[in-house]
């Protein structure tokens, strides 16, 4: 397999799996019934996603689904630093997600197009579940932005602690640009535009503030993590690796 192919697929993978895992944690601990619910369903719908995607390299190399998620060491992941951040409450999470859910959106709306035929039925089998994603996020975050003074402060405080994020995934690896240059993946100049035109029109209505200039926080592509990513593998990958082999 093209390598460069190889890891354009385990980012799109991992992207869903870790933010699957990110979201997880909230079940049983959602504001209210209805809320978690809806969240444990978003966390099962994403990880759905990178299960195609582990199936599809699995398929090509012989491997088992399971080695991508469980038997890598966290430099050999390579999704966005912004998908491992800790939730913190849910001002923090609802702003991850929205700003994942403009990126994932449209990313997938291009991957649909591609040459890749294979890639190209994943993205349309996942897009429609994404749009529910960002229709709830982009709500969420109108609710409580253009809510009372406290939660309009509070999602304030998210946004300019997670605006340092935003940018990374339109920052292109040697394998976003293999693949464009290939037919076979998004030109992320033109995604960025897009996506980030609908993001800041969320902002705006949420009466928030994006800020003006924030340190542009990268490495997640090339397998440089933050520090939150090394313990999120532990509890992932607990069971696989003290029970190697593990079958249910």
């Amino acid at each position: 397999m093209e390598l460069n192919r190889k890891k354009f697929i385990l980012q799109w993978a991992d992207n869903s799996m870790i933010l699957g895992q990110r979201l997880s944690e909230w079940c049983g601990h959602g504001p209210v019934l209805e809320q978690d619910i809806a969240l444990t369903n978003i966390a099962l719908d994403l990880i759905g996603e990178a299960r195609y995607l582990y199936q599809l390299l699995a398929s090509e190399e012989g491997t088992s689904e399971d080695d991508y998620p469980f038997l890598r060491k966290e430099s050999e992941f390579y999704n966005l630093l912004l998908v491992e951040q800790p939730n913190e409450d849910w001002a923090y999470t609802m702003i991850r997600q929205v700003i994942f859910d403009h990126f994932h959106y449209y990313f997938l709306s291009e991957v649909m197009k591609c040459a890749d035929s294979q890639l190209a039925d994943i993205a349309a089998k996942s897009v429609k579940e994404v749009r529910y994603h960002l229709k709830f996020s982009s709500e969420w975050v109108i609710r409580l932005g253009d809510g009372t003074v406290e939660s309009n402060q509070r999602m304030q405080k998210a946004v300019d602690d997670m605006a340092k994020f935003a940018a990374e995934p339109y920052l292109p690896s040697e394998a976003d640009v293999w693949m464009q240059d290939f037919q076979q993946g998004p030109d992320l100049n033109n995604l960025k535009a897009i996506a980030d035109k609908a993001l800041y029109e969320i902002i705006e209505e949420a009466k928030l503030q994006w800020p003006d200039q924030q340190t542009i926080r990268k490495g997640g592509k090339e397998g440089r993590h933050s520090e939150h990513m090394g313990y999120l593998l532990a509890t992932m990958q607990y069971m696989q690796r003290a029970y190697p082999g593990l079958d249910w």
